[in-house]
């Protein structure tokens, strides 16, 4: 795995223990009960079949009702997708197709090939059924050449899985886009679409397409077998159900994926891994496109206001020392994503490039005390203008480090590191 400079190479590699339910209370693990790497036996023992088509009717209702939201970073009500493809399938007489995604190019995400390992099966499930809910052409699994596999074993052992396509997604953060995925699918080139309507309604081509996290339909299968109100007994009335989350920062042993219910404690989650927040400076929440804050009780939901609320985004929690430099760190991350640009517009070919030179400047200690409003000035300038969200990602990212290590930011100018390890 490319793992960019200013990233703790132990912390960003895949947990060693797969299966790591534990919460911020007691909770079962739903997503992965059947065990470690569940082979289709363990699965039926644990979760009983599911009629892909018998369910097919009611699926679109049950997912609104469950109020279950995508798990991949977007937060988009699951429910919406399927139907609104569904709808563009029968006006434009195109069947859509449906596309499972594994890609996970978010260099500190390791949740999906962890599901994918443990609970292939449920992601199969929920694929075949949202393909017959939308009566797709055609349905595809795309993961990474780690995942793949597995995911091809487990579907040889479901004989009438064999339609399932089977897509090795290329490495980059990008791959793992909607649009870049579909356009994968289309073109072999993993590029995202300049901005269009919804893929879910005009897709590529004139063929709807429905992308989904496979943690999205890991979930989807399990509401489809118990229903709307099961989903919800867990979470809260904004935010029911679970999601996984990869947990990193602290030592290797304590690189995990837990299970969260929706609306857990940022500062609960850090425990629950095995790191004190005393210990840490802050925590990168939502993965390279997120966001900096402090090791406070914020609640991990997709919707909420700032100061009480930090959104998951890739399922994402990466935590810092206190003797680490916060700026350096981000300054790695910055230089990673102008690198990781589809170079198709302006915004990712000149402006993250500048913010990235900028942003290594401060990190430096070069003493320009112009440099801050700088790198405000050219993250106003990329937000909201790229052909995809990539430059949005990334002037949240150093925009809230900007914020949340003000006092490394003045010591900087003045030439000095607050972080021992720096100076």
């Amino acid at each position: 795995m490319n793992v960019p400079a200013g990233v703790d190479q132990q912390a960003a590699r895949p947990p060693q223990q797969q299966v790591h339910p534990k919460a911020t209370r007691p909770l079962p693990s739903r997503l992965m009960a059947a065990g470690p790497g569940a082979g289709i036996a363990a699965h039926l023992a644990t979760f009983g079949p599911l009629d892909a088509e018998a369910a097919a009717p009611s699926l679109p209702g049950m997912l609104e009702a469950s109020g279950l939201t995508g798990r991949g970073g977007a937060a988009f009500a699951t429910w919406h997708k399927a139907l609104s493809a569904s709808r563009s399938g029968r006006q434009g007489a195109v069947a859509p197709m449906v596309i499972a995604n594994g890609a996970e190019g978010e260099p500190l995400s390791f949740k999906d090939r962890t599901l994918l390992a443990n609970a292939p099966h449920l992601v199969i499930d929920g694929l075949l059924a949202v393909g017959r809910a939308v009566s797709a052409a055609q349905v595809y699994i795309y993961a990474s050449s780690v995942s793949l596999p597995g995911v091809q074993r487990a579907v040889a052992e479901r004989p009438r899985s064999s339609g399932i396509a089977l897509v090795e997604a290329p490495p980059g953060f990008i791959s793992g886009e909607a649009s870049a995925v579909v356009n994968y699918l289309a073109t072999g080139t993993a590029i995202p679409f300049d901005k269009q309507g919804r893929l879910s309604e005009t897709g590529f081509k004139g063929q709807p397409a429905v992308v989904l996290n496979v943690e999205t339909l890991a979930h989807i299968a399990l509401i489809a077998r118990y229903g709307p109100a099961w989903f919800r007994e867990v979470g809260t009335p904004e935010d029911p159900g679970t999601r996984l989350a990869s947990v990193s920062g602290g030592a290797p042993e304590h690189d995990v994926v837990l299970e969260l219910p929706g609306g857990a404690v940022l500062t609960d989650v850090l425990l629950a891994a095995g790191t004190n927040p005393a210990n840490v400076s802050a925590v990168l929440v939502g993965g390279y496109h997120g966001r900096w804050v402090r090791p406070e009780p914020y609640l991990i939901a997709p919707f909420g206001p700032a100061h009480r609320v930090v959104r998951p985004g890739a399922g994402v929690i990466h935590s810092i020392a206190a003797g680490q430099c916060g700026l350096q760190v981000t300054a790695g991350m910055a230089r990673y994503l102008a690198g990781e640009s589809a170079k198709q517009c302006g915004p990712c070919m000149f402006g993250l490039p500048a913010m990235a030179s900028v942003f290594e400047r401060l990190a430096a200690r070069v003493p320009d005390p112009r440099l801050p409003s700088e790198m405000d000035r050219l993250a106003a300038l990329v937000s909201g203008r790229g052909a995809c969200s990539h430059p949005d990602g990334t002037a949240r990212l150093v925009t809230s480090a900007l914020e949340v290590f003000s006092d490394d930011v003045q010591a900087h100018l003045s030439g000095r590191c607050l972080s021992a390890r720096w100076n």
